[in-house]
């Protein structure tokens, strides 16, 4: 790689601090087939100066490089996205003017449903996925291009994308990305890997009235785990997707039709009035279990609205007759110098070891056997356990509602009969999609939500709440959704308009974010995904919502 000028090298500065010097012009791709050999994982894209990049980018400038590969978040969604265009494509092949809708997470994969036939069958499936498997082998290109909008609208309304026809009137670009494969042109939300032959690793599986689309894990990049059903999950997807029927809105730009026709205020009074309905039933279940039920027990993800639902669930119980005292698992933390560590040597507060399990259970245990007993309350600031003089005397109609995320783990109550409690699931589980081929993760929707809420009520930065989102989401893996499957009844606390609300919020706590951040490059992937929504006033939305929780001007507060 001679030149005869330092003018036509540029220089590339790689995290461990080795400086390397290469031909100006040179492709990502062309440096990932000399660096693949020494990474472990496979490598799908990479960030210049903390912006990420494709490929098939060029360098021209000196930089500072980092490889995107398949452990990291973002490279799992790169893999996920060019996936599913791979189905897509392999949909077309095979069922003519056929199309694949791609729903909701579902374990280490997506819940899909077919378009253009009767029914899937084994023989229906294995031929697509054949044809995946065979697409994989040619290695063929993910070609990007950037045309005009009218020419994308064009192209969608000649494929029947109606979908995308429909999202793409609210955009404020002139110009629009599409991708191509084989000949097939389609518009994807993100990056994409190079050509078909990075995605070695999937499989496709019956389930309901659709199938999965199987994928590796961030820990196990190179194997697609074993599908392990839920079916109290695709359960609550089901009434969601039911409530999208009511609401008659299932993607972005159905959303913003109904915005831009003055309808926003109808559908939030009327997706709350589905929230108040299922709280309703939920408190009706608890009762209908009379005394045989002591003690109500909430778990869910961060910023999934545990802290609002329990205290609408407490009012619902109350016009049931019941009457509920609160207690927050966080009010029996250890005190500081007893907290467990992390591996980094980092105070692991989600550990369940965090919680004094021992005096919990002995105060359930008086709480359920009628006598008198002080409630702890957690001292943030200190990091000490004080008592404060509230006390909680249980009478015959009493009914406790714990709230935590612990709440599930059977260790947690220990000493407490499983006929005695009733567990609850929350989490914001969004079945809106962006299109028919781009899925809006729950993820997004809490991440965005705690953003609001932390800058809100905690003086804490969205670059800060970014940076500490990974460590919150190991802890999701590990100590809540394992025992999902565990509550006796699930609660979805998304709501169909939130995104369009929480965009008001958030925008401008995004915008903070400076490019020489770490975290400048998943704001930058927020912004941009908030900016396919219309924005709405916050003025409607009822007191007692869930958003409320976040946005502020909470009544529970």
């Amino acid at each position: 790689m001679t030149k005869s000028t330092s003018n036509n090298l540029v220089k590339i500065t790689f995290p461990n601090g080795e400086v390397e010097t290469y031909t100006k012009g040179i492709k990502l791709e062309d440096i990932v087939k000399e660096k693949q050999p020494n990474h472990k994982h496979t490598i799908v894209a990479a960030k210049i100066d903390n912006r990420i990049k494709e490929l098939r980018n060029e360098i021209n400038e000196d930089c500072k490089l980092e490889f995107i590969d398949l452990t990291s978040a973002d490279g799992m969604r790169i893999y996920q996205r060019s996936l599913s265009f791979l189905l897509f494509y392999a949909v077309r092949k095979i069922i003519e003017n056929g199309n694949v809708i791609i729903h909701h997470s579902m374990g280490s994969g997506f819940f899909c449903e077919l378009i253009g036939v009767d029914d899937i069958t084994e023989e229906l499936l294995n031929k697509i996925e054949n044809k995946m498997k065979e697409v994989v082998k040619q290695d063929l290109l993910f070609n990007k291009m950037s045309i005009p909008l009218d020419e994308a609208m064009k192209i969608f309304e000649e494929n029947g994308m109606d979908d995308k026809r429909n999202l793409f009137k609210y955009r404020r670009s002139s110009m629009v990305n599409l991708y191509e494969l084989g000949g097939i042109k389609n518009y994807f939300y993100g990056y994409m890997v190079p050509s078909t032959g990075f995605l070695k690793h999937f499989g496709l599986i019956m389930h309901g009235s659709g199938f999965i689309l199987q994928f590796p894990t961030i820990k196990e990049p190179a194997k697609v785990p074993e599908f392990v059903p839920s079916p109290k999950l695709a359960q609550i997807f089901q009434e969601y997707k039911n409530w999208g029927k009511i609401l008659r809105v299932d993607t972005v730009g159905a959303l913003n039709d109904v915005i831009a026709n003055q309808g926003i205020g109808s559908l939030i009074r009327i997706s709350e009035a589905l929230h108040e309905k299922k709280i309703a039933q939920i408190a009706d279940m608890i009762t209908e279990r009379g005394d045989s039920i002591a003690v109500v027990l909430i778990a869910g993800p961060s910023s999934s609205g545990k802290t609002t639902f329990a205290q609408r669930l407490s009012i619902q119980l109350r016009v049931n007759g019941m009457r509920p005292h609160t207690i927050s698992i966080d009010d029996y933390f250890v005190n500081r110098e007893f907290t467990p560590r992390d591996e980094n040597g980092e105070y692991d507060f989600e550990s369940l070891e965090s919680i004094d399990v021992e005096l919990f259970n002995n105060d359930l245990k008086k709480l359920i056997n009628g006598e008198l007993v002080e409630i702890p309350s957690f001292n943030f600031k200190t990091g000490k356990r004080e008592y404060k003089g509230r006390k909680i005397k249980m009478e015959k109609s009493d009914i406790l509602i714990i709230e935590g995320i612990h709440g599930l783990n059977e260790r947690l109550t220990r000493d407490i009969p499983k006929e005695n409690k009733f567990k609850i699931y929350i989490s914001a589980l969004t079945q809106l999609n962006v299109d028919d081929h781009n899925r809006i993760p729950t993820t997004d929707t809490r991440l965005l939500r705690r953003i609001v809420r932390d800058n809100q009520y905690r003086g804490t930065s969205a670059e800060r709440t970014i940076e500490l989102w990974p460590s919150v989401r190991r802890g999701e893996e590990k100590n809540i959704f394992p025992y999902q499957e565990e509550a006796d009844v699930m609660f979805n606390s998304a709501l169909i308009y939130e995104l369009s609300i929480l965009k008001q919020y958030a925008e401008p706590l995004l915008f903070r974010i400076e490019p020489q951040s770490p975290c400048y490059s998943e704001a930058k992937r927020l912004f941009k995904f908030l900016d396919y929504f219309l924005g709405v006033s916050s003025e409607s939305v009822p007191q007692n919502s869930i958003i409320r929780e976040f946005i502020g001007g909470s009544c529970s507060h």
